[in-house]
């Protein structure tokens, strides 16, 4: 655009008011309408409900296990109504709307690869391997909010040993279900399908490795990783893969979802480090799920005494 000094204008070079108003006009209108689409698509949500996703059912002879920070619990419902679940939507409301006729029985997961007796557990079988334990872990999420949980299930660790890894066994690939015909909204996540997950292998029988199966002394509702999902605490919450259906012990480091996306801003380890930020906003603090403060975000999101010793000199700037 060309700006003429005061000097050197003339009357004809004002721009007519009936002009500039109608634009104003275009431009104001135009945002009120692009505010009115995303107002209407939310005024929907309000008339349809909060989504209910699935009916958990209660879980019995549940014991209180180790590890269990002392922190307030985060609401249930927060909890159950605000996830990432990409397989049923990238908004944080989809999951529970989209994911309550989701079918997850009956339901296998297989494990197998450098094992000595690789096979296939059921659900039943899986809930009767060890003693359901209460664990109430916080869970870091890398978008900077947080969450405190009473999760129930025992250590991955248990199941691991049944199938009795091989000495070749150094990482351990996990991989979720996925089907576009009950996730179709999967097609527009702009990620690729089935997600998968790793962790070294000293990482997965570290007893806070967490195999669960429940929330809240009830059975996984369905947009918080129903039947079985991973739950590694001090890690980033996209770590803790959920609806699990393979476990493959592998020689080499496996390919991780977020990872192969977008390296630069995912890492394998992906361990919750303040000092490290994600390139598009700082992990320093970190907002809990129905507070309104934020809070210093803690190394191993507070695990430290227990697992900082797993990645003893290591630059954790590098392998972050």
């Amino acid at each position: 655009m060309l700006v003429k000094r005061a000097p050197d204008l003339k009357y004809s070079d004002v721009t007519p008011k009936g002009l500039y108003m109608g634009r104003r006009n275009f431009l104001l209108g135009l945002l009120i309408t692009t505010g009115a689409v995303a107002g209407w698509k939310r005024f929907g949500y309000l008339l349809d409900g909060p989504g209910n996703g699935s009916t958990p059912t209660k879980l019995n002879g549940v014991i209180k296990g180790p590890y269990s920070t002392d922190e307030k619990t985060t609401p249930e419902n927060d909890v159950t109504h605000y996830n990432n679940f990409y397989e049923f939507g990238t908004g944080k409301e989809d999951p529970a709307r989209n994911a309550k006729d989701f079918v997850t029985s009956p339901w296998y997961v297989s494990f197998e690869g450098e094992v000595k007796k690789p096979r296939k557990f059921t659900m039943d079988e899986i809930m009767k391997a060890a003693p359901l334990e209460e664990r109430i872990y916080r869970h870091r999420c890398v978008e900077a909010w947080s969450i405190v949980v009473p999760w129930i299930g025992y250590s991955f660790s248990t199941l691991a040993k049944m199938v009795e890894p091989t000495s070749k066994a150094q990482y351990v690939a996990f991989e979720s279900y996925y089907d576009h015909k009950q996730m179709p909204q999967g097609a527009y996540a702009g990620i690729a399908f089935p997600y998968v997950e790793g962790l070294r292998i000293d990482e997965a029988m570290h007893p806070l490795t967490l195999l669960t199966v429940g929330m809240y002394g009830e059975t996984l509702p369905n947009q918080d990783g129903a039947p079985v999902r991973m739950v590694i605490p001090w890690k980033y919450g996209f770590k803790s893969i959920k609806s699990i259906v393979k476990v493959r012990f592998v020689k080499d480091q496996p390919p991780a979802t977020w990872n192969l996306e977008n390296a630069h801003e995912y890492g394998f380890y992906s361990n919750v480090n303040p000092n490290v930020d994600h390139p598009r906003w700082s992990q320093a603090k970190e907002r809990r799920l129905g507070e309104f403060f934020r809070r210093p975000t803690l190394m191993f999101n507070g695990y430290g005494d227990q697992v900082a010793s797993l990645y003893n000199g290591m630059d954790l700037r590098k392998y972050y």
